[in-house]
């Protein structure tokens, strides 16, 4: 991945996110709990209108940070995956099983298993597909990114540039 000194992220949300708060998660996500960004805005838009629909909202946001990945990523401690791997397949199954309860990582960067590869993991985690099988279909799918914020420290490397609205 090419990546600029600095680089545009997206959080979407039923509200403007203009300081990015580090909140326990009700669910098992894919890693673990943080503040969720990705680089591509039709995912962020696409999360921002399926946040507003389970919350009962008319307002679908998607908020707009700046980040500089030089300073981060030589600043903290990160895990950084740039394809769906064996070690993302086995670090995304045991976060949505429940099994890592937290990681020492500050941010975990990586392609996002969404809902177009959601009966590929599940075949994965019920022993339909081998580790290998389910790698080999992934890596065909048109797979989105996320970089999560697990850390205060982390938080701090992102600055708010704007919001817009999104149709829901």
């Amino acid at each position: 991945m090419n990546l600029n000194d600095c680089t545009i992220l997206y959080h979407g949300s039923n509200v403007q996110v203009e300081k990015p708060e580090l909140r326990p998660s009700t669910h098992a996500l894919d890693f673990g709990a943080g503040f969720y960004t990705t680089l591509n805005l039709e995912q962020a838009k696409n999360f921002a209108s399926k946040v507003a629909e389970r919350e009962h909202s008319s307002n679908a946001i998607v908020s707009v940070y700046k980040v500089d990945w030089e300073k981060l990523k030589s600043s903290l401690q990160g895990l950084w995956f740039e394809s769906p791997t064996e070690k993302w397949l086995d670090f995304v199954s045991d976060n949505r099983n429940g099994k890592i309860v937290d990681s020492h990582y500050d941010f975990v960067f990586g392609p996002v298993a969404n809902d177009t590869i959601f009966k590929t993991f599940i075949a994965y985690q019920n022993g339909v597909l081998s580790k290998k099988e389910t790698i080999e279909r992934l890596r065909v799918k048109k797979l989105y990114n996320q970089l999560v914020f697990k850390t205060a420290a982390a938080v701090e490397y992102l600055s708010f540039d704007r919001s817009f609205s999104v149709k829901v």
